[in-house]
């Protein structure tokens, strides 16, 4: 690739490119650059070997799953303005939707509730008092009313309607939290001890590490 590009944007025509040629693959279509004196193109980018072995599995005869197929059509992370058009219809998601808002952190949870649930990303358990007060405000106004906590020391808000939901997950970035990546196949929260950096006899403050972890999570 031409030294022009910046390493950051090579990093995502990589993924790009990637991307494109598995949708191409999970449509029985051959991958670009495989025309007549072409040598057909391989996978490129973090994803690559994810990636060839679907295409070996496809190529094989074999079949993807849905939510794979899901992600080969468009991934959750390209759809948030289509979610946003989605809520504004208050229209709830069928499953391939409903599989790609949960990369976002939100579930549809029918027939349980006919509304969504939001669960976030704390780091360690650990968040600030005003912080935690404007989770409450968010339940409160978007949700319904109340916070569930996790056994991985986390939030999750229940019975937020479809319009709501937009100004929800925004509502937490205004509060420096998100929810991206709690649900589907992703790493789930980050925890750590309790009692991390107020125990005297601890060997360990976790608290930075957790941190750390949480942001090479959501950005590498």
């Amino acid at each position: 690739m031409s030294d022009d590009f910046t390493p950051d944007q090579k990093r995502y025509l990589e993924g790009f490119m990637s991307g494109m040629q598995s949708a191409r693959t999970a449509r029985g279509l051959a991958p670009l650059g495989s025309g007549a004196g072409s040598a057909a193109s391989a996978p490129a980018g973090p994803d690559k070997g994810h990636l060839a072995a679907q295409a070996r599995t496809v190529a094989a005869g074999g079949k993807l799953s849905d939510p794979e197929k899901w992600k080969a059509a468009e991934h959750p992370f390209d759809a948030y303005a289509r979610f946003k058009t989605q809520a504004e219809s208050g229209a709830y998601p069928k499953p391939d939707d409903n599989f790609r808002w949960r990369y976002h952190g939100l579930f549809y949870v029918a027939p349980a509730q006919n509304s969504y649930m939001c669960r976030l990303r704390i780091p360690n358990g650990i968040l600030t008092h005003w912080q935690f007060a404007g989770v409450a405000d968010l339940a409160e106004r978007l949700g319904g009313g109340y916070a569930h906590v996790t056994t991985r020391a986390n939030l999750q808000v229940r019975e937020i309607t479809a319009e709501n939901a937009p100004g929800f997950i925004e509502g937490l970035s205004d509060l420096g939290l998100t929810a991206k990546g709690s649900g589907a196949d992703n790493i789930r929260n980050v925890t750590g001890s309790a009692t991390a950096g107020i125990d005297p006899l601890e060997l360990l403050d976790t608290r930075p590490h957790a941190r750390a972890w949480h942001h090479h999570i959501l950005n590498d």
